[in-house]
């Protein structure tokens, strides 16, 4: 039994069928081959069962194996189905090949005594009862094996609600088989009989219709074969089959039809499991058995169709078992039929759902990883190293996660998006260090650990995430069906699979395809928002989230990388007033420069402002950090103070005084450089260099704020934003060159370094502009495609590399024998090809038969004293000729390469390039939307202003929550029911409409059969006209 947990297939049976009689030569009958072959091979496919017969290449085991291996080669699906030989070892031709597990095993087809094992099985068991040639030895082990196997439960390591079925299935058959009968009937496992296919079958058949057709005597197999049997054994035997004859089901090949053996199975499995079943509802064993199948139109055609009443006891245990075994069809009809998700997922439920996971998964690794951190801070004289082969939770007997371990998974999956998960019925939220919550942890777990028996606060956000982490899509896509803040929830599941596609490269396609269908839902239901209502649908991208602990939708969407998402119209609409603030969009930018410098014309009319009634109905857009959040509070202040915020605060106005005080910045910055650069004191630097000092100050006053000084959010995810920001090194590289430049320039002995390294910074500063114009329409999806051509340059440098090495090396040692001169070895190496690519070709020094007037020499000393030497003529003719391929190769096949390199990145740049740039969009925004209104060197008063506010705590940022917060998520839970009504309806119109397609070509196909027929006998009629 061991040998079949190969990694080939499960190490867990989840549904057994035991194949028992048609031995020996006899023939199988024609129908007993269409029920094996479309009934029980298809059967076994559907749910997953294993079918085990004796193995031999003779009989029904033969019609079995090539049944599966026509099954293997014509089944489109990737589920196998599992055979089992169990055959005795002195029955096996050639049986000593199997005692080395080196050798092979050859198959012969020529007709002996002794059949072959058929090789379309997958694992053998062979039993040595001692004797050879005798048919039987192995049914009292098959017998205890299935015994075995009928009292392990299914799901992973046992953790399912029921016991794995085992249903023996009696085709023909000698009656020594009675005595096998008689022992699996006293064990309690059922049987089939195939009434009809002969032999000890037939028997059983009118045993159980009629008990005195028991035979006297009956002595070998149809042809003879086997042993004699005593007529009171036969008789014994044949009456403890009859007394249990509740556990034996009939299938007559009159009665049924090889379609409904499916359901043949089950209620043969039902009507056994009735008998021993200990349950107070009757139905309860056939639901477990049921949801064993997996078939879920019986348990609602039979069960659940409004005659039985069925309580939560009832199917809590089945519950369990459909979802540890992904069966979203079962889950789905016990929601719909009375069970409550609120009493049924405890966090004791959740933690064992996270138990039952397959150590095969990614998932179970991450949380073997985050227990055995955990075990290292509470036990650490007992931790030992996680390996893959050894794990604490094993070596404690099991897999012990708890809450806190899949908080950190999540919260390495979902990165600073939002809170922790599952803090609150730990009691760790008042806790940062990760240290102290482990410590806690560990002292909460060792004491009664009250909390696993409260109610999960969130039942269908959690199951969602345990879904979407096992890869379940189906199940995953049901449960966000039933789960809250539906928009949230797909982006969620968007951002787990983006992050475990890039942990697990082997299943990247398969995860970004499930990505993909949670975008178009995204994108289906926010439309559907948008189109209802634009204010609402503004206040769910902007609310902070008590499911999703804290988080937003463009938060999330920004981590789930979802570019289709923020391309949405109803987004950018929300990107634009908040950019725009309360002023008008179509107000024209001279108009706001203009403002910039007189600010007294704010008052007047030149700039438009919105209504009240056009501000979100009283709600203010406002800034939370890295964020965007919704005030309902409506702040009422004088006209002047009130237009004044209105004008300043837009994030469009500070944008427009950045731009306009950085490129006064750069003019300061390039005056100083070219015309106000002084000696080093005393003798210097100027006011103006002390005006730039100043300058270069405020803006290093605003990175730092950037990265310690912006609440909510912990200094470690701050500084991690503040880490993964391009733009922000950029900032850094500018700074510390200046910084370098500004202490050098003070030292006459270092004043020229100094100059150096502030004119490199000059060039760093300018190039900050490309990242301030890629707000604008058109420049900035240009912007994204220049980007993208940098790394095509990457790659041509390095073809060029080569080609310029091998030339540059092979033309300086051809032309100067010797020249131990660095500065000319170099340029002559690397510059000079490098410049021969755009046409500057020195003829006259390279081709030694042109005159050159440049004076040299052959005298070594002179030479070693940087005299320049005179050329080598010897192999001059090599030199002309690699120039040529030298240019050839650069000049036309490098640089078309990069040419063509760069036209395929624009063109496939060039169809997303719109979409790049409004995901790139937000950040900008929200980085102004949250910036000082007044611009570098003014910031200086607003970061005074920013001080005052903390020191008093006058910040006034409010989230949404109450009756507000729960019409809103009603409101999006009616949205989401219409996008998921009309993607149903319209799937149901798509498929009648492939119905009448399909037909209308069925009439086409049989007219023009009629047409052919009609043709032929016209002419069979004008052929006998014509012979007459």
């Amino acid at each position: 039994f061991l040998s079949l947990s190969s990694p080939s297939f499960d190490p867990f049976c989840q549904r057994k069928g035991s194949l028992v009689g048609g031995e020996g030569k006899s023939k199988v009958k024609t129908w007993v081959r269409e029920v094996l072959r479309q009934g029980l091979v298809n059967a076994s496919q559907s749910t997953g069962a294993w079918i085990v017969t004796s193995g031999l290449r003779e009989g029904v085991s033969r019609c079995v194996g090539e049944a599966v291996r026509d099954h293997a080669a014509a089944a489109s699906s990737s589920i196998k189905i599992v055979t089992v030989g169990i055959a005795p070892w002195g029955m096996v031709h050639n049986r000593q090949q199997l005692v080395n597990p080196q050798a092979k095993y050859f198959v012969q087809n020529t007709s002996r005594d002794l059949p072959c094992l058929d090789t379309n099985y997958q694992a053998f068991l062979l039993v040595d009862d001692g004797t050879v040639g005798r048919r039987g030895g192995e049914a009292g082990f098959r017998a205890r094996l299935e015994n075995h196997i009928s009292i392990q439960r299914t799901g992973i390591c046992g953790s399912g609600s029921i016991d794995i079925p085992v249903l023996c299935l009696l085709v023909s058959g000698e009656p020594t088989i009675l005595e096998r009968m008689e022992i699996s009937l006293k064990n309690s496992l059922p049987w089939l009989v195939l009434v009809g296919s002969g032999g000890v079958a037939d028997l059983v058949g009118d045993l159980l219709e009629n008990v005195s057709s028991v035979p006297v005597m009956l002595a070998g197999g149809p042809d003879g074969e086997g042993e004699a049997v005593s007529s009171g054994d036969l008789r014994e035997r044949a009456l403890s089959v009859y007394h249990n004859r509740d556990l034996v089901s009939i299938y007559h090949k009159e009665q049924e039809g090889t379609e409904d053996f499916h359901t043949v199975l089950l209620r043969a499995l039902v009507r056994a499991n009735k008998k021993n079943s200990s349950s107070v509802s009757p139905y309860t064993e056939e639901l477990k058995l049921a949801v064993a199948w997996n078939r879920v139109d019986i348990a609602r055609s039979e069960l659940f169709n409004g005659s039985i009443h069925w309580s939560y006891e009832d199917l809590k245990d089945p519950m369990t078992d459909a979802l540890v075994n992904n069966k979203p069809e079962f889950v789905r009809l016990f929601t719909e039929n009375g069970l409550n998700i609120m009493d049924y997922l405890s966090y004791k439920r959740l933690e064992d759902l996270y138990c039952s996971l397959s150590e095969n998964t990614l998932i179970y690794s991450m949380l073997q990883r985050r227990l055995a951190d955990r075990q290292n801070i509470t036990s650490p004289g007992s931790y030992q190293p996680f390996t893959a082969t050894a794990s604490p939770a094993k070596e404690q007997g099991g897999n012990n996660f708890s809450l806190f371990e899949v908080s950190r998974v999540l919260e390495d999956l979902l990165g600073d998006v939002c809170q922790p998960f599952y803090y609150s019925p730990l009691k760790l939220e008042n806790i940062r260090s990760k240290r102290r919550a482990l410590k806690k942890v560990g002292k909460t777990l060792k004491a009664d650990c009250s909390y696993r028996e409260k109610r999960c606060q969130y039942p269908w956000a959690s199951l969602f995430i345990w879904a979407v982490l096992q890869n379940y899509s189906e199940m995953a896509i049901f449960f966000w069906e039933m789960a809250e803040e539906s928009v949230l929830s797909a982006l969620s599941g968007c951002k787990l699979l983006r992050e475990l596609s890039k942990l697990d490269s082997e299943t990247e396609s398969k995860l970004s395809m499930k990505e993909d269908k949670y975008v178009i839902v995204i994108v289906g239901v926010f439309s559907n928002c948008y189109q209802s209502d634009e204010s609402r649908s503004f206040t769910l991208l902007t609310t902070k989230s008590p499911v999703w602990r804290g988080a937003t939708c463009l938060q999330m969407a920004i981590g789930a990388d979802a570019r289709l998402f923020f391309s949405h119209d109803g987004v950018q609409s929300l990107l634009s007033q908040i950019w725009w603030g309360d002023m008008e969009r179509s107000t024209e930018v001279w108009k706001l420069v203009l403002t910039f410098f007189i600010p007294p014309l704010c008052y007047t009319k030149l700039i438009s402002f919105r209504k009240l009634s056009q501000v979100h109905q009283g709600k203010k857009v406002m800034a939370d950090e890295s964020s965007i959040i919704v005030s309902d509070r409506p702040q009422r202040l004088p006209f002047l103070v009130s237009r004044w915020r209105k004008f300043w605060y837009a994030p469009v106005t500070s944008f427009l005084g950045n731009v306009l005080m950085y490129f006064l910045f750069l003019l300061l910055f390039a005056y100083v450089l070219l015309i106000d650069f002084k000696q080093p004191p005393p003798d210097g630097p100027a006011i103006s260099e002390y005006v730039l000092y100043f300058w270069v100050f405020t803006i290093v006053c605003e990175e730092i704020r950037k990265t310690f000084f912006l609440g909510g959010v912990t200094l470690t995810l701050h500084r991690r934003h503040y880490a993964q920001d391009l733009w922000i090194k950029w900032d850094l590289i500018a700074i510390c060159l200046f910084l370098i430049g500004l202490c050098c320039r003070m030292f006459q002995t270092s004043y020229e370094a100094g100059r150096t390294f502030l004119c490199v910074d000059y060039m760093v500063f300018t190039l900050r502009l490309i990242h301030i114009f890629a707000i604008h329409k058109q420049l900035g999806p240009k912007i994204i495609i220049v980007g993208k051509m940098i790394k095509d340059v990457f790659f041509f440098l390095f073809f060029l590399a080569v080609w310029l090495m091998a030339y540059g090396v092979a033309n300086q040692a051809l032309l100067y024998s010797y020249d131990p001169n660095p500065d000319r070895i170099f340029r002559r190496v690397f510059y000079r090809p490098y410049l021969h690519i755009y046409g500057q070709v020195p003829v006259e020094e390279i081709d030694a038969g042109v005159k050159w007037s440049e004076p040299c020499t052959e005298n070594l000393t002179e030479i070693e004293a940087g005299a320049e030497p005179c050329r080598a003529t010897y192999s001059n003719w090599l030199v002309v000729i690699l120039l040529v391929i030298y240019l050839l190769v650069t000049n036309i096949l490098l640089v078309n390469l990069l040419i063509a390199m760069f036209s395929n990145t624009f063109s496939k740049v060039q169809e997303n390039s719109d979409t790049y740039w409004k995901f790139q969009r937000y950040n900008l925004i929200v980085e102004y939307h949250s910036r000082p209104s007044l611009a570098p060197p003014f910031i200086i008063v607003s970061h005074l202003h920013l001080f005052i506010k903390s020191v008093f705590n006058l910040s006034s940022a409010a989230e949404l929550e109450g009756k507000l917060a729960r019409r809103l998520m009603t409101w999006e839970h009616v949205q989401k029911e219409n996008f998921i009504s009309h993607e149903s309806k319209k799937q149901r119109a798509q498929d009648s409409e492939r119905i009448k397609r399909m037909s209308f070509d069925n009439s086409l196909i049989h007219f023009s059969a009629l047409l052919i027929c009609l043709n032929e006998s016209i002419a069979n009629n004008r052929n006998t006209t014509f012979k007459k």
